[in-house]
């Protein structure tokens, strides 16, 4: 090969590396089209605080309204991460069955706010998320979860499941500081007015509790427990990770949630964590929102 042909196989080879280098690592799905929330307003977001991010190609399949799924039956096994912003009617058994093997087979699943109050009677999507509330649960469905005297302790006790007072800020802990999604955080960190969720419970089998906010009771309406925000769940060879944060659009400018999620989606990606602490991370007094 003569010199000018080699120069220019090169630049060829630096410009395909190059084009590599800036393509997303992952694809995401994200699963919507029905929920209690306003999914119209936070799915155009959470697919563009995945996409800021530079790892991920975001699709999005969208449930028709109403009670006839039938039609509903995304290839799970075509990405690397499905993110659930979905609260609505029942799928059918062949995409139900679809979501479990692909959880099982190794894929990952982000459980996103609402998303945990789905399915309350699917028994294999409450073993994935851990812990639900909300859609009729009662104790049959497991124990609330809760950080006590420096430790999880399972609460095996009657009472609502899923519950939140009124909109208020509220500071984050993080309880497992050496797991790829918190490695590197402050230890503690202010969300903006959100909703804090709480009396959640489940089969919380193979569950880490990441993080934890405590949800004052009274005119807040919680129950004065340090109740989870963000945790992960193992589920055959899947990763799931579920974080609470994140009422509308609005709320998903906070820094907080930015972060924590586009950790978490990386995590049940791959298995672990490459992003950096943005220098705009909230601190322990101050919340921290972006444009």
């Amino acid at each position: 090969m003569g010199r000018k042909h080699w120069i220019t196989a090169l630049g060829i080879w630096l410009v395909l590396a190059a084009v590599a280098l800036a393509a997303p690592k992952y694809k995401a799905l994200i699963v919507t089209g029905q929920n209690g929330h306003d999914w119209k307003g936070t799915t155009p977001v959470l697919k563009k605080v995945l996409e800021d991010s530079g790892l991920f190609a975001v699709d999005v399949a969208t449930c028709p309204p109403g009670k006839d799924t039938s039609g509903f039956k995304p290839d799970f096994k075509a990405y690397d991460v499905v993110v659930s912003n979905y609260q609505g009617a029942a799928w059918p058994e062949e995409t139900k069955k679809a979501l479990v093997d692909y959880v099982q087979d190794g894929g990952g699943l982000v459980i996103y706010h609402f998303a945990l109050a789905s399915f309350p009677d699917w028994k294999e999507y409450n073993e994935m998320i851990g812990l639900g509330g909300w859609g009729g649960r009662t104790e049959k469905a497991g124990p609330y979860v809760r950080w006590v005297d420096g430790k999880i302790v399972r609460q095996q006790t009657p009472g609502r499941t899923g519950s939140h007072g009124p909109m208020q800020p509220f500071q984050i802990v993080i309880r497992e500081p050496n797991h790829p999604i918190t490695q590197g955080l402050p230890e503690k960190f202010m969300q903006v007015p959100d909703e804090l969720y709480g009396w959640l419970r489940g089969p919380a089998k193979d569950l880490t509790v990441l993080a934890t906010a405590f949800a004052p009771g009274g005119k807040l309406g919680g129950a004065d427990e340090h109740e989870p925000i963000l945790f992960t769940i193992g589920y055959g060879k899947g990763r799931v990770f579920q974080n609470a944060l994140g009422h509308t659009a609005k709320e998903l400018r906070s820094v907080a949630f930015i972060v924590t999620f586009q950790r978490g989606v990386e995590w049940a990606a791959s298995g672990k964590v490459t992003q950096k602490v943005p220098d705009d991370f909230p601190t322990a007094d101050k919340a921290s929102v972006r444009p």
